[in-house]
């Protein structure tokens, strides 16, 4: 892309919705500033003008996201079919599974949830379709990173914040490389608590009719109902057939 072709005002605008989240839903233009690394009267301009259009509200001293916002986050929804063909092929491997399923795509060094069929709450955060997650710690995020050449994986994690979850978050970047070759080889991930304590995953990378990884689709289990060591043994067979029939329809 060329110099000229940047809208460094619009990237900005982008900066500051970005830095509102689950524990941020409020905030100044002090606070956004400091997120953001953005001087406070740009960040100020970008908020009035969120706020002008209806996707922020201000109280004179915090700024809030609207509803409006979702249309954003719609736009993308509505412009790719991955989210309608997987829903009801999700819908039937969690109830098959008698646990959750999901499905997510690559964003940077998180994944994205583009869908969700619930059995029974497990996290202690509400996952929802537009959800992000650290994609080094999170079974799909393992696989999508599997699918990447070596060098791209590498760069993401050079770029993520390898922070520990838990007592059992593999954070070594050449421990985790080396986790990426093994999911590769044997075709998915388990994840033994090290996104959340009692919580965990199994998911497998999905494939369009050419072969490629698009997304991932998980089965996520309590740990004291179902150890990690057992859940390739319980859930890997129905995520298989999924893959296998989403191969079969996904463009």
């Amino acid at each position: 892309m060329r110099e000229t072709d940047f809208v460094s005002g619009f990237a900005r605008g982008l900066k500051v919705i970005e830095a509102f989240g689950e524990t941020r839903q409020r905030l100044t233009i002090a606070e956004a500033s400091k997120l953001t690394g953005l001087d406070r009267a740009t960040v100020r301009r970008s908020l009035l003008t969120l706020s002008e259009l209806g996707y922020a509200v201000f109280d004179g001293k915090f700024f809030t996201l609207t509803p409006k916002i979702l249309r954003l986050g719609h736009a993308y929804l509505a412009a790719t079919p991955l989210p309608i063909i997987i829903q009801p092929h999700l819908d039937q491997l969690a109830e098959r599974a008698g646990q959750n399923a999901s499905a997510s795509v690559l964003d940077g060094t998180e994944v994205v949830y583009i869908a969700r069929a619930s059995q029974r709450r497990v996290m202690s955060i509400n996952l929802t379709p537009g959800s992000r997650l650290p994609a080094f710690c999170a079974s799909m995020g393992r696989v999508l990173l599997a699918a990447l050449p070596e060098s791209e994986a590498r760069s993401v994690l050079e770029r993520t914040d390898l922070k520990a979850n838990t007592p059992n978050t593999k954070t070594d970047p050449e421990e985790l490389m080396a986790e990426f070759r093994r999911v590769r080889e044997q075709g998915y991930a388990v994840i033994d608590q090290e996104l959340e304590i009692g919580l965990c995953s199994i998911a497998v990378p999905v494939e369009n009719d050419r072969g490629q990884t698009v997304a991932a689709i998980n089965i996520g289990a309590p740990a004291a109902y179902v150890a990690a060591a057992e859940m390739a043994e319980r859930f890997l067979p129905l995520l298989k057939e999924t893959q296998k029939a989403l191969r079969l329809v996904l463009p």
